[in-house]
């Protein structure tokens, strides 16, 4: 079917987009305010929007959008200070878990949804996938790290944006919501410029470039056009979603995100094994065992939602 198609192409994007985050960060924004400061920014261009019948909100509604909008905003940075911190193939399969947790969670509370017997147990096998993904490694089982703390921060901000956005699309045509949840967003990258490191990335440094290695002074100099890249896909991997659930069943569409981290793990071990100057994470055979079965039990838990 079309919308299964669009779907995993949407998901297989954002893997992509997933491991350009980590290589940016490990490579040329060594700090995740200057990288959040331009994942959100560009955000206000949600506006340009206006003309195509944008509606005005009412009321406590503005309070929601703003919710909704800094939980996005806040929630990539949190994000990107875990990736930066931790792995990419454990940090971001445990907050797409946790994720899925909370935000059904919040919507029982507040939007009165329910999950059947089923969909419980796709639940519990989420969340062993998630001990899985995030207590092992290549030395075997390891502790809880401020990587996996601030994975739960950026899980929790994102489930907030998600439950207050789903309340405003069941209140306002889609378009009205989508504009509001995430021109709010570009309010984080506007905080973001009262940092040094985010103001000082628009002016090139003589010193810092004498101090760097040939390899960085090149990364440095692309790293626009890799940011650019990476925010492309993301909007061409977000497009393709709601394309696919427009045509199909957005539960189903939401079930297939298990493919998004099977295809991140691939990609970042191949890039390790065949581009380790590029990127490189350290695997075990033990590792990679648990990691397939991790991934194996987030797509089993993720089908149990609609079955």
């Amino acid at each position: 079917m079309t919308w299964i198609l669009l779907a995993i192409l949407g998901y297989i994007t954002l893997a992509v987009v997933f491991v350009l985050d980590k290589l940016i960060l490990t490579e040329s924004l060594d700090k995740p305010v200057v990288y959040t400061f331009y994942s959100t920014i560009f955000m206000f261009g949600a506006l340009l929007a206006w003309p195509f019948g944008v509606e005005l909100l009412v009321g406590i509604d503005w309070f929601w959008a703003l919710a909704s909008g800094l939980g996005f905003g806040f929630g990539m940075w949190a994000m990107f200070i875990a990736v930066k911190a931790g792995e990419a193939s454990h940090v971001n399969p445990f907050i797409g878990a946790i994720i899925t947790i909370v935000t059904f969670g919040l919507a029982a509370a507040f939007l009165g949804e329910s999950l059947t017997t089923l969909q419980v147990q796709g639940m519990l096998v989420l969340a062993a996938s998630t001990l899985l993904l995030a207590f092992f490694n290549e030395r075997g089982f390891t502790g809880f790290n401020k990587s996996y703390m601030w994975g739960i921060a950026a899980a929790v901000l994102f489930a907030i944006s998600h439950t207050t956005a789903k309340h405003l699309y069941d209140l306002y045509p889609f378009l009205t919501g989508f504009v509001w949840t995430r021109a709010t967003s570009g309010l984080v990258g506007i905080l973001a410029l009262l940092y040094p490191s985010v103001w000082k990335t628009f002016r090139k440094s003589k010193k810092q470039k004498n101090k760097k290695s040939k390899k960085q002074n090149l990364a440095k100099q692309h790293v626009v056009g890799v940011v650019v890249m990476a925010k492309v896909l993301s909007v061409v991997g977000v497009v393709l979603i709601q394309l696919a659930i427009a045509l199909g069943s957005v539960t189903l569409v939401n079930a297939l995100v298990g493919a998004q981290y099977a295809l991140m793990f691939v990609l970042i071990y191949l890039l390790t094994k065949f581009a380790p100057k590029l990127f490189k994470e350290t695997f075990s055979r033990s590792e990679i065992a648990v990691q397939t079965v991790a991934i194996i039990l987030v797509v089993i838990g993720s089908a149990l939602f609609v079955v």
